[in-house]
């Protein structure tokens, strides 16, 4: 009796594909906000403590390594938004067609990258940053 060949896991014959990418960096991203909540929260919880307190956040969040941190954050935010929308389509059936989905996954990376340097610029120059 010969025995019949034993099917394999999925992960074995899996092949990686781009929209595993753009799933793991919208979870990735929605952590990332969540952090992100936390500065905000520091920032806010300063302000309310005092005029000493204020300018020490603004010290430490205005700090190179803290700037490159918040810039993360307006990024994350940016393609968390664009991917969110993204998905909105999806529930309502469209975007599914291979050519569709992909070109939705490059212009959500584009967008939010173009949208997060848009915001970025747009905030250091209010706050007399400069560009």
């Amino acid at each position: 009796m010969a025995q019949r060949a034993r099917p394999l896991s999925p992960f074995m014959h899996y092949r990686w594909q781009y929209t595993n990418t753009l799933s793991i960096l919208h979870r990735m991203t929605g952590v990332l906000l969540s952090f992100g909540f936390l500065l905000l929260v520091y920032w806010l919880a300063a302000a309310a403590a005092g005029a000493e307190r204020y300018a020490a956040a603004l010290r430490a969040l205005g700090s190179p390594l803290a700037q490159l941190v918040l810039f993360g954050v307006t990024f994350s935010f940016c393609y968390h938004l664009l991917n969110g929308v993204r998905h909105l389509f999806f529930d309502m059936g469209r975007g599914f067609e291979l050519a569709t989905a992909r070109k939705s996954g490059w212009a959500v990376a584009i967008g939010a990258l173009v949208l997060g340097f848009a915001v970025w610029l747009a905030v250091r120059a209010g706050l007399g940053g400069g560009a």
